[in-house]
């Protein structure tokens, strides 16, 4: 497993100061990614918040089957947590999140009511690791585009306030990621999902380990019928290569950037790349 650690000056100075403004904040949205909803979790996010209410979004629900949604809807419920699933480029399901967010500011007003001060709108934050889709659900929950959102790491650089009506306001902020990448095997699957900068990781090695993942976890079948190539009889790193040497001239790098986009944009069809545990594939 090759190393990955991503880290840029601009996260680090974003997460100063987010901690800086959570004292304002009254209800977080966490954002994960569907097809990795553990390994796109930031490990510290429980502690900054503390007590504070949070939503817990389930992004791009697109990009993995029905069946797999209800394992993580089942396992998130297990848990105790209620997961709400989102395909923020499109809308699905971003409803309900505005509604679980205005019921968390009726509770806050009614607090300060008792304490004789004034109602104000319900002050959210959308948090997450960066380009799990956090600009596409402000636009969504804004019905109209205001910040900035692509299919890539980095794209948010500083904190903002919005005013999503009368009854809300949100803060946007850049994707904050842990100063040390502890589980590699996790860091894998944030850059091969795109979640973490391009500059961390070598395309060649992310594609191999993609493969290796996609036999793993018994998608096997989808490599051989869209590129002709059975991965059983070999590893990730020589499926690269082979790819490589029999479409793209022995072009490995173009054999890899082809793997890892066809993942990423959805054309090999909606695959997890991570099961609630103790449930198999």
């Amino acid at each position: 497993m090759p190393t990955i650690q991503w880290y840029p000056g601009h996260i680090s100075k974003a997460e100063r100061q987010l901690k800086e403004q959570l004292n304002r904040v009254d209800v977080v949205l966490e954002v994960l990614d569907a097809r990795i909803p553990l390994a796109s979790h930031h490990p510290q996010i429980p502690q900054w918040i503390g007590q504070k209410p949070r939503i817990l979004v389930i992004n791009r629900v697109d990009m993995i089957p029905e069946s797999v949604r209800q394992q993580w809807l089942s396992w998130f419920t297990h848990n105790n947590e209620t997961p709400y699933f989102t395909n923020a480029k499109q809308g699905t399901g971003v409803k309900a999140i505005l509604k679980a967010a205005q019921q968390t500011g009726v509770a806050m007003n009614e607090r300060r009511r008792d304490r004789g001060m004034r109602p104000r709108p319900v002050r959210a934050v959308v948090i997450g690791m960066p380009n799990v889709g956090k600009s596409a659900l402000i636009n969504r929950l804004l019905g109209r585009k205001i910040v900035e959102s692509a299919r890539r790491a980095g794209v948010t650089r500083q904190l903002r306030w919005v005013r999503i009506s009368e009854a809300i306001e949100l803060l946007d902020s850049p994707g904050v990621i842990p100063g040390k990448l502890e589980n590699q095997k996790d860091a894998a699957k944030l850059a091969i999902c795109e979640d973490i900068g391009e500059a961390a990781y070598d395309n060649q090695e992310m594609a191999a380990i993609l493969v290796d993942l996609l036999v793993e976890l018994n998608f096997e079948q989808i490599l051989p019928s869209r590129y002709q190539i059975d991965p059983l009889d070999m590893s990730g790193e020589e499926y690269v290569h082979a790819l490589g040497y029999e479409r793209y001239q022995g072009d490995l790098e173009r054999a890899a950037l082809q793997l890892l986009n066809d993942f990423r944009k959805g054309f090999m069809g909606a695959i997890p790349l991570e099961f609630p545990p103790d449930v198999k594939a």
